[in-house]
């Protein structure tokens, strides 16, 4: 009898250890929309903002704006915008 519940704790053990290694979290999502670098009230859709290269990028970060004004504006005086929501610079895929 005594083996048997040895055999069952181990075996628990053995059970808990596995799960807990197998149940790893999953990467973050990246974000579809960020506010405007410039008029932080707005809401750009990253992937459209792309596209249509309505972004800059200023020491190692990517900055999106919400209309054609804003991108003058945050060129004119990047450090001004600097604290803004941004993403990292993506590296480029070119070679």
């Amino acid at each position: 009898m005594n083996k048997l519940i040895s055999l069952t704790v181990v075996a628990a053990s053995i059970i808990g250890v596995a799960a807990a290694q197998g149940a790893k979290k999953a990467p973050a999502k990246a974000p579809t929309s960020i506010a405007c670098a410039v008029m932080t009230k707005n809401s750009v859709d990253i992937a459209k903002a792309t596209k249509s290269k309505m972004f800059a990028d200023y020491k190692g970060k990517r900055y999106f704006f919400c209309c054609a004004g804003c991108p003058e504006a945050f060129k004119a005086n990047p450090a001004k915008y600097a604290k803004a929501p941004s993403i990292a610079t993506p590296k480029s895929t070119k070679k």
